[in-house]
């Protein structure tokens, strides 16, 4: 029994591994963000710190926010797949480990006058592998960083949802203003087309302006029928990712009302700071698990030992087991070594090395691809300003355009046609600037996103 001991303890405490040794592969991607024109000027910072709820400052956003994370349904998956992942760690490191089974048997045979009776208590090892080749060592690793990628992927998940609500809340606000705006448009519409029926009832305007102000009244109108079924389906939209219904006081009136209402995301930072982004770090640990994988298809080359044991007592009384039973142990080694396996394990070895392989460009893909994120984002926050800038003079010009032109054709100097032209575009320049603020804030949801989200929503899972 010593010598099992000693044997057991030899096996716990592990064996070598095969194992190639880890590096992380350089990053396929640039070290700094893309410069030009449609950049704004880098600043260095430190790493962001801002958690959601400082980022997105409205109380509205952050409760939904708050909500979804509790209860959406695509979250509570990725959370399953995560416990389900650490439980398959647990049992496959626990292979390393011996099992002991307490065993008990009771025998009772009759042979013409005589009655015999066996009784016997005992533990008993199982068949136990000495991981003298760090096979299942390699296989525990592996398990342990497909754990570690469920996780990385449930946080991802999470940062997923949390800018997911934030773009379907900003879209409802601004297809609301949108529905303002169509609305505004059919009432100045209604307007000129009184005004043109009054002239035309005057004799001093040709049937034909008649027809032009119908032509805006009637896109207005049916623009507000698009549009109300579009709030609709954004409010739907919203309530799946939430998980619930969403009262109409958590909801904004337009997108005007939100300016302010979402911080600036630092940005000037090292490319390098995509290595923590959550697909980044699962891509990681996928090719961290492939990698042990090949420690344990080179273990597989080697000799396999296993151990199996057995000790208790034995008595033909159930009351003496105990106390006057004869006590027995017994103890077994084995030792298998592959000599011709048909090629299997030189195809496992290269199974497990292409595997590998596949998930190195894998991982460089993910970087790439968490890049080209940064960068659009950045590219969009370096003219969004310009363009709302530019876009609300627009607005302005045109909103004066069309007043003059209108009081013009009051008074009989200009055509129709002119005050036609204004209203359509005044039309077209405030629907530019409510599509265009909606395009800022989303802009600054995405760079928070493409940055890899906040500390809150890493430790979260």
């Amino acid at each position: 029994m010593r010598r099992l001991g000693v044997l057991l303890a030899t096996a716990a405490l592990g064996g070598c591994t095969l194992e190639p040794a880890y590096v992380r592969p350089a990053p396929a991607a640039p070290a700094t963000w893309p410069v030009g024109a449609a950049y704004a000027p880098a600043r260095a910072q430190a790493a962001p710190s801002l958690t959601y709820a400082e980022v997105f400052r409205d109380g509205r956003l952050k409760g939904l926010i708050d909500r979804a994370l509790a209860s959406n349904q695509d979250l509570v998956a990725a959370l399953a797949n995560v416990e389900m992942a650490r439980a398959q760690y647990r049992v496959q490191r626990a292979e390393q480990l011996p099992h002991l089974n307490a065993t008990a048997s009771a025998d009772e045979s009759h042979d013409k006058d005589d009655t015999t009776r066996a009784h016997q208590a005992g533990l008993e090892l199982p068949a136990f592998q000495l991981d003298l080749f760090g096979r299942l060592r390699s296989l525990s690793h592996a398990a342990r960083e497909q754990y570690l990628a469920s996780e990385a992927g449930a946080r991802m998940v999470r940062l997923t949802l949390v800018g997911d609500v934030a773009n379907a809340w900003l879209a409802l606000a601004a297809d609301r203003s949108l529905l303002a705006i169509a609305g505004d448009t059919e009432a100045s519409a209604q307007k000129t087309l009184d005004l043109t029926q009054a002239r035309l009832a005057g004799g001093v305007a040709p049937r034909g302006d008649l027809s032009q102000a119908q032509t805006v009244l009637q896109q207005a109108r049916a623009d507000q029928a698009q549009l109300t079924t579009q709030v609709a389906q954004d409010r739907n939209a919203l309530e799946l990712l939430v998980g619930g219904r969403v009262a109409d006081g958590e909801l904004p009136a337009n997108i005007e009302s939100l300016d302010g209402s979402l911080a600036e995301t630092p940005a000037g930072l090292d490319a390098h700071i995509l290595l923590g982004r959550p697909d980044v770090e699962e891509a990681e640990h996928q090719l961290k698990a492939s990698n042990a994988e090949i420690g344990a298809a080179r273990a597989a080359f080697f000799p396999s030992i296993s151990l199996t044991a057995l000790a208790g007592v034995a008595s033909p009384e159930l009351g003496a087991l105990f106390s006057g039973g004869t006590f027995s142990w017994q103890g077994q080694a084995g030792a298998s070594l592959p000599i011709l396996a048909g090629g299997a394990l030189r195809a496992g070895l290269d199974q497990a090395k292409g595997e590998r392989d596949l998930a190195v460009a894998q991982y460089q893909k993910a970087i790439q691809a968490a890049f080209r994120d940064v960068a659009d984002a950045l590219a969009r926050r370096g003219t969004i300003a310009d363009q709302l800038a530019a876009q609300a003079a627009l607005e302005a010009a045109a909103n004066q355009s069309y007043t003059l032109s209108v009081a013009r054709y009051r008074e009989g100097v200009d055509p129709y046609l002119n005050t036609l032209d204004a209203q359509r575009t005044l039309y077209a320049a405030r629907q530019g600037l409510a599509t265009t603020r909606l395009a800022q804030a989303q802009n600054l949801v995405a760079l928070y996103e493409s940055l890899g989200g906040d500390p809150l929503v890493r430790s979260a899972s």
